[in-house]
């Protein structure tokens, strides 16, 4: 039998001002599952919200392990590397 699913609490400041919720991933069976709105009009503003993503992840590592916060993005971003070379590397 698998786990319930572990969701997130929403933002607070989404939480107060309102907002609308672009980006949803899971982890299942060892996989990544996503669900996500376009929401930009211009494809580039993708970019900031993956590396502002990619910030908050090495933060957290920094915060709940022994490795540093820029250790953490320079695995993150050396992942990000190694995956972009696999062109149908879709979950």
């Amino acid at each position: 039998m698998s786990e319930p699913f572990a969701e997130l609490s929403v933002p607070p400041d989404a939480l107060e001002q309102g907002g609308v919720e672009v980006l949803r991933a899971a982890v299942v069976d060892g996989a990544v599952s996503v669900a996500l709105r376009r929401s930009f009009e211009d494809p580039s503003t993708w970019g900031r919200l993956l590396i502002d993503l990619a910030r908050q992840a090495a933060r957290a590592y920094s915060l709940e392990t022994e490795m540093s916060e820029e250790e953490a993005f320079e695995r993150i971003r050396a992942g990000w590397e190694a995956e972009s070379l696999d062109p149908g590397g879709l979950n």
